[in-house]
């Protein structure tokens, strides 16, 4: 009777697929420009509120209005910022949600498990944190989903000013989390922040997305027929009293993210390709221009420890977030077949979930929505957020750092290509193709070194037979 095999065990946060992992690099190098840009937006923002000759004309700026009144868009600066830019945010992130649902780590069930429940239980956790603290501390519970969102444009402008490496698992890791925490991001504002609905105009929008979506089936192209029409939508989905950032991510959800017959790339990682540059460039950045100037005095940050709002803001970010990920992601490992990979410890998936304590973009938007109506505590709360992303920042540089030198390795192993064909050694492996280029590489060398130690052995040689001949004619001599 044949044993009985084991059950077979998934390595979870293991090597990506070399598209894969291609993806991901490409993703992460626009966001990681796009953050460096945000964290810079944000640091101007700062000293532009802050500076007495210039915090006038800040808010002069943010609230001068602009657009036609007549299409119910006679809006603020700081308005369109938040309500038209951050449309291509969420437009980019519904194209990412949808290729990882149909070519990504969320397209197996399995596979999806483990990033899906992490980033499941670190909104929820943030959340509950935020909820006891202002029923303990008798604060408001509007402001409950403020701390469940990361900001990955962020997370990573952090690894890049503190130079450390990071393995593609893990950065990938961070990235998915990040999709999915947008996702249900989405979800809350369409849910939670939508008040009084203009059924007329939501039912324009529908009818504008449909017309997207047809188009896009009949395979009609031109920029000059989906920007009108995106815009159009969009305007409907404003007027409608749906937060019209939701336009953008409908949209992205409709673009087709798998290639067919004599397609190098599919038209939504075409179109993201062109897109993701002007959101994590211009977008965002100019979001958080409009939306971080708040004041730091030392007065205003000490209250940001007093007050409940703003406390649950902070500990959700920093305590929730951490615990939250790395709870799911344990509790998956633990009650599923999937496993820790070999090459990483449980330190390292804390520390990633430190990292997705920094919640900007979409936490500043939640903030201003929240508190709609109430100018001094939204300032409040927005300062919360700039403090708990800051101080999550810091314990996960700290953490970061202690395990560098490792992640270096790692990413050493995963970027060599000895037999220099373009592709990582550590992807090629079993091919025999890989072992006769490697064998060939190591004839020469070999060859190599057999000629210098004949060359070297021969000038020993015939410097041994110089010295005896003089050793000789000397003995003569005498």
């Amino acid at each position: 009777m044949a044993a009985s095999r084991a059950p077979h065990s998934r390595k979870a946060l293991g090597r990506l697929t070399l598209p894969e992992r291609t993806y991901v690099a490409d993703a992460l190098r626009t966001e990681t420009v796009g953050g460096v840009l945000l964290l810079l937006a944000a640091v101007a923002a700062l000293v532009w509120a802050n500076l007495p000759a210039l915090g006038d004309s800040y808010e002069s700026v943010s609230h001068f209005h602009l657009g036609p009144a007549a299409l119910g868009l006679d809006l603020s600066v700081a308005h369109w910022a938040a309500d038209g830019l951050l449309a291509v945010f969420f437009f980019v992130a519904g194209i990412e949600l949808k290729r990882e649902l149909v070519a990504g780590d969320l397209k197996d069930p399995r596979a999806a498990a483990l990033p899906v429940v992490a980033a499941l239980c670190g909104m929820a956790v943030p959340a509950l944190v935020y909820t006891l603290t202002n029923l303990t501390g008798g604060g408001s519970l509007a402001g409950w989903a403020v701390p469940t969102a990361t900001d990955i444009a962020f997370a990573l402008a952090v690894l890049a000013v503190i130079g450390t490496s990071l393995p593609s698992s893990l950065r990938a890791f961070l990235l998915t989390l990040a999709v999915v925490d947008d996702l249900f991001a989405i979800l809350i504002i369409a849910v939670f922040f939508t008040s009084d609905i203009d059924f007329a105009a939501l039912g324009g929008a529908f009818a504008g997305l449909a017309v997207f979506w047809v188009l896009l089936r009949k395979g009609v192209r031109g920029w000059y027929v989906y920007v009108p029409l995106a815009l159009v939508v969009w305007a409907l989905m404003y007027n409608s009293g749906v937060h019209a950032t939701i336009a953008g991510v409908a949209m992205g959800l409709m673009l087709r993210c798998t290639t067919r017959e004599g397609e190098r790339v599919s038209p939504g990682e075409h179109i993201e390709h062109l897109v993701r540059p002007l959101s994590a460039g211009l977008a965002v950045p100019l979001f958080a221009l409009f939306s971080a100037g708040v004041s730091v005095s030392g007065g205003a940050l000490g209250q940001v420890f007093t007050r409940p709002e703003t406390l649950g803001v902070v500990l959700g970010l920093v305590v929730g977030k951490a615990a939250g990920i790395f709870g799911g992601t344990w509790l998956t490992a633990r009650f599923t077949r999937a496993s820790l990979s070999d090459d990483l410890a449980w330190a390292d998936v804390f520390a990633v979930a430190t990292l997705a304590g920094i919640g900007f973009t979409v936490s500043l938007l939640i903030g201003e929505l929240a508190f709609d109506g109430d100018q001094a505590l939204t300032d409040e709360v927005k300062a919360s957020v700039l403090l708990g992303s800051l101080i999550a920042a810091v314990l996960a540089t700290t953490l970061l750092k202690i395990r560098n030198a490792k992640y270096r390795r790692l990413v050493d192993a995963e970027e060599r290509d000895e037999d220099q064909d373009g592709i990582p050694d550590v992807y090629e492996q079993d091919e025999p193709e890989y072992h006769l280029r490697m064998a060939a590489i190591h004839e020469r060398k070999a060859a190599e070194h057999r000629r210098i130690a004949e060359r070297q052995a021969a000038e020993r040689h015939a410097l041994a037979e110089v010295a005896g001949g003089a050793g000789d004619e000397d003995d003569r001599r005498a």
